[in-house]
């Protein structure tokens, strides 16, 4: 008899290094010795709880890439199943909201943040698609959302001055709008219009240079506001807060606030792919990680598993990019993804 059974389904189906997968299986038999866990691609996951019929395992720091997962138990193991694990593409870091993707060529672009008011000597980091790490000059103090404007230029927020700056790759950093408060996150909308989360509670519309507008109200949030543009045209915002179950926001163009999808822990990052479906990072229904969201804000499923995800983004091939506190990942997800 085997006693490692057999494993009928893992969920998510995707996971980076110390995301919580359930094994769902039949026939695994509890050693009574401690004799049994759960490995991927050899490695042992530590365990969160264990029964005949489900698995909570943490998956290890392993190789990234298609993975196969097998139980063992009473000396047996069980056949593999597969897993996808994102590739760790950048470390050291501090990442407070959604990474970016550079138009012009595919670049990821992420920060090292720092505490409000800390200024550190490099801040902002290309990641090349040759998977070259490149730090731009003239470090700004405390980048927080990053997103380029249809004029192809990047644009990074300053939550400690709420300023919005035009980075440029010879270090020439005008500030394009201020008295932003605690500016985080940004995006444009389909017209090309700049718009800001304040996460003291104020969504600012920047319609042109040095031109700020009250947009919207939320109530503040623990950390930075996220922001991302749906294909209906409304703006969709996190606003991370102390309860267990916050909403996600949908604002319309005359900026009525209504609540998208409801029931995440502390939402962060959000991402929309071409078939209108939002990723959120978040907590929901005891599970970490990135949670897909149907048009209808109704249907949720749990898409990937990780540890401290803040922010997301798609490449031009549709991968999907997840930015934890201090290291960024592809996800080696081919989706066919929205920049925003």
């Amino acid at each position: 008899m085997n006693n490692a059974g057999t494993i009928r389904a893992i969920s998510p189906a995707y996971a980076i290094a110390g995301g919580e997968i359930a094994i769902e299986c039949e026939g695994f038999r509890l050693d009574p010795d401690g004799g049994h866990g759960a490995f991927v691609n050899g490695m042992r996951c530590t365990l969160v709880a264990a029964s005949p019929t489900r698995i909570l395992a943490i998956v290890p720091d392993c190789s990234p890439g298609e993975a196969f997962v097998h139980l063992e138990s009473g000396g047996n193991e069980s056949p593999t199943a597969d897993i996808m694990i994102g590739e760790k593409i950048a470390g050291d870091m501090h990442i407070v909201a959604n990474p970016a993707i550079d138009p012009s060529d595919d670049a990821v672009i992420v920060t090292r943040s720092g505490s409000r008011g800390q200024q550190l000597p490099a801040t902002i980091f290309r990641i090349e698609p040759d998977g070259y790490i490149d730090e731009l000059p003239d470090a700004i103090l405390n980048p927080t959302g990053i997103a380029f404007g249809p004029d192809g230029n990047m644009y990074v927020t300053n939550r400690a001055e709420g300023e919005v700056y035009v980075v440029s790759p010879s270090g020439i950093n005008p500030v394009f709008a201020s008295g932003l408060r605690v500016a985080t996150g940004i995006a444009f909308d389909g017209n090309g219009v700049m718009y800001v989360g304040d996460r003291s509670g104020t969504i600012f519309r920047v319609p042109e240079f040095a031109t700020v507008e009250e947009f919207a109200t939320l109530e503040p949030s623990v950390a930075a506001y996220h922001l991302a543009f749906g294909a209906d045209g409304r703006l969709y915002v996190s606003a991370p807060g102390l309860a267990s179950s916050d909403a996600i926001y949908a604002i319309d163009n005359d900026g009525v606030v209504e609540k998208f999808a409801i029931g995440f822990g502390r939402p962060q990052g959000l991402a929309f792919d071409r078939e209108g479906y939002l990723y959120a990072a978040a907590c929901h229904g005891g599970r970490r990680g990135i949670f897909r969201i149907a048009p209808d804000g109704i249907g949720i499923e749990h898409f990937a598993a990780g540890p401290n995800i803040v922010g997301l983004c798609f490449t031009h091939h549709g991968h999907l990019i997840a930015a934890a506190n201090d290291a960024a990942y592809d996800l080696n997800v081919r989706i066919h993804g929205t920049l925003l």
